[in-house]
């Protein structure tokens, strides 16, 4: 069995207390197998917030995967910026920016497609994309294989294009020709669920929306989203929720829920 919450975009420096003591409680009941944390975990990458990011982060009841977003690079630093881009996000969760996670039901693979050169945008290098292709090639068939990136792959919008992520579309063109399920990511602040179907084989796109930020947009609230496999959902299945809080809490209800059936299960 298994079941991933995904959490993006917490800008700590940004945070909504209520918001957060909420979303502590929802994975203590929750006890999710895995915690994604996709990305612009801080505000402008300082010390105080990554500090309060990872008191966070250790209050949760799961093994945590974590990738720096554009916000986690120092901006007005410019010195830190060229020479430590990633410094103080290495000392709060360590040296690896692309964790990757396997266990009988899931292989999620995270990518950091940040780049210190880039102010927003993200881009995925040919050698990422090959590296994720070839492990997601090689995942056991009871395997949801999940690929993470912070800017996202596919938007919901067309006023969102100028945010995608820098070779999307050879990213999840190969991918999906790879076996790949379900891309995870955040930067945009729009939480959606979107089949890509003009590929070798559909690939869901999973946005998430600002977690415990202030920053929302327009009407969105808050939101996280909670991924369930195997034992904890339909035979054959992969059900994908979506769980928003309002701005006082006092607590993160479901608001959406999209399950779809990975194509090598029906065949």
């Amino acid at each position: 069995m298994s079941v991933l919450l995904q959490i993006s975009d917490t800008h700590f420096g940004t945070e909504r207390a209520p918001v957060v003591e909420a979303l502590v409680a929802f994975a203590m009941q929750l006890c999710p197998d895995l915690v994604v944390l996709s990305g612009d975990i801080t505000q402008r990458a300082r010390r105080a917030q990554f500090q309060a990011a990872r008191a966070f982060v250790d209050r949760l009841p799961a093994t945590v995967l974590a990738i720096p977003g554009n916000h986690d690079v120092p901006l007005f630093d410019v010195l830190s910026r060229l020479i430590r881009p990633y410094g103080r996000y290495r000392e709060t969760f360590g040296d690896d920016l692309e964790p990757v996670h396997a266990s009988a039901d899931l292989l999620v693979t995270c990518l950091n497609t940040t780049r210190w050169w880039r102010h927003k945008n993200g881009e995925i290098s040919a050698a990422q994309i090959e590296r994720v292709a070839a492990r997601i090639a090689g995942a056991a068939p009871g395997q949801l294989r999940v690929i993470v990136v912070h800017q996202p792959v596919a938007v919901p919008q067309a006023g969102e294009v100028h945010n995608l992520v820098a070779r999307h579309a050879a990213a999840v063109r190969r991918w999906a020709d790879a076996g790949a399920d379900l891309v995870l990511g955040g930067h945009i602040h729009l939480p959606c669920v979107m089949p890509l179907t003009d590929l070798p084989r559909p690939l869901w796109v999973v946005q998430a929306g600002t977690a415990v930020s202030h920053r929302v947009r327009g009407e969105q609230p808050n939101s996280v989203n909670v991924l369930r496999w195997g034992q904890d959902a339909p035979l054959g299945h992969c059900v994908i929720e979506r769980w928003d809080c309002a701005a006082a809490g006092p607590a993160f209800a479901r608001a959406a829920v999209t399950a779809f059936e990975p194509l090598r299960m029906a065949r």
